[in-house]
């Protein structure tokens, strides 16, 4: 029997209001903890048990998952902006860092047995193209180094308290539900986000930032993976994991590079409108082009990706932001 009482961390959030859906859809019993700073009430599903509550808060954390019987701790919590980390390291390493380990305390002595966590591919070392999970860590920005320090963190401590971790390193996470119930509403000054808001004015524009990458046409590379797709991989994961009792890190991407350009290009064309481009310099922190060496998730999920068409990434925004404006 699957343990089936879940603990999202973040699940007011983007990805984890997509998970949280999935599983409620396949009868997991989801427990979501957020504290609102950048979540989102509206994006909640009604039938989780939402507490509002700080991961700093060990004490209180127990208390939340003795209560709840939690089994498997699904952890996304964090702060995300790849460019706010290098203004502010130590909210990064507060929230990303301390906040994970206070989270691993309450899991001591409980009935958790698996914890998953959110990761990056900005832990990876700028400059390779195709990264697999032996690729060289080097994180160049702050989140990324905190992302590493958090795997480091649950790799070791729970390896003690044998709980099987699960580190996922997400590419670029972007789409919204095809129900369009569910999607982005803070920016962090991401690319389909972004946009998505721009194609709704009557003369779009866009920041891109550097064209004089070597790439095909000057912009970053990237790996987008529709929010969905990574959404099913985490339900498939704690149906495998409770079964095999092993601990992996795996890279979730499609293994498909996209540049920024063609990004907006293909926006250009499914909103029917013209983005005018600014092109900007570079930002310290940015990769020059990554994308996911994937075979080990697909082998070991015997994973095939449903969404990993741009159009349908593209689209999907689209019409999340649509909504968003009320239009």
């Amino acid at each position: 029997m699957i343990p089936k009482n879940i603990l999202i961390t973040g699940g007011a959030g983007y990805i984890g209001s997509h998970i949280a859906e999935i599983l409620i859809k396949k009868k997991f019993r989801v427990t979501i903890l957020d504290n609102l700073s950048t979540g989102y009430k509206r994006l909640i599903n009604n039938k989780s048990n939402f507490i509002k509550e700080d991961l700093k808060n060990t004490n209180k954390i127990k208390k939340i998952i003795l209560s709840n019987e939690i089994h498997s701790v699904i952890h996304l919590a964090a702060s995300l902006d790849v460019n706010e980390s290098q203004k502010k390291p130590k909210k990064y390493y507060k929230n990303n860092v301390e906040n994970t380990l206070s989270l691993l305390k309450a899991c001591k002595n409980t009935l958790v047995r698996s914890f998953i966590f959110s990761s990056t591919a900005a832990v990876y070392k700028d400059g390779v193209y195709q990264v697999h999970e032996t690729s060289f860590l080097k994180p160049k920005s702050i989140y990324g180094k905190s992302k590493l320090k958090a795997e480091n963190l649950i790799i070791n401590t729970l390896k003690k308290q044998k709980i099987n971790s699960v580190i996922l390193r997400y590419f670029n996470v972007c789409g919204a539900s095809l129900s369009n119930k569910i999607g982005q509403i803070n920016s962090y000054d991401l690319l389909f986000k972004n946009l998505a808001s721009a194609t709704l004015n009557i003369k779009p524009k866009i920041n891109i930032y550097g064209n004089n990458y070597k790439t095909k046409d000057g912009t970053c590379i990237r790996d987008f993976i529709h929010v969905s797709d990574l959404a099913l991989v985490h339900e498939k994961l704690l149906n495998k994991i409770n079964k095999i009792k092993k601990s992996i890190i795996l890279n979730v991407g499609y293994g498909i590079g996209t540049t920024v350009l063609e990004v907006a290009k293909s926006f250009e064309k499914y909103s029917k409108k013209t983005i005018k481009i600014n092109f900007l310099p570079r930002r310290k922190a940015d990769l020059k082009q990554i994308i996911a060496d994937n075979k080990k998730i697909k082998q070991y999920l015997n994973w095939s990706p449903r969404y990993n068409k741009l159009s349908t990434m593209v689209k999907s925004s689209i019409n999340w932001e649509k909504k968003l404006s009320g239009l």
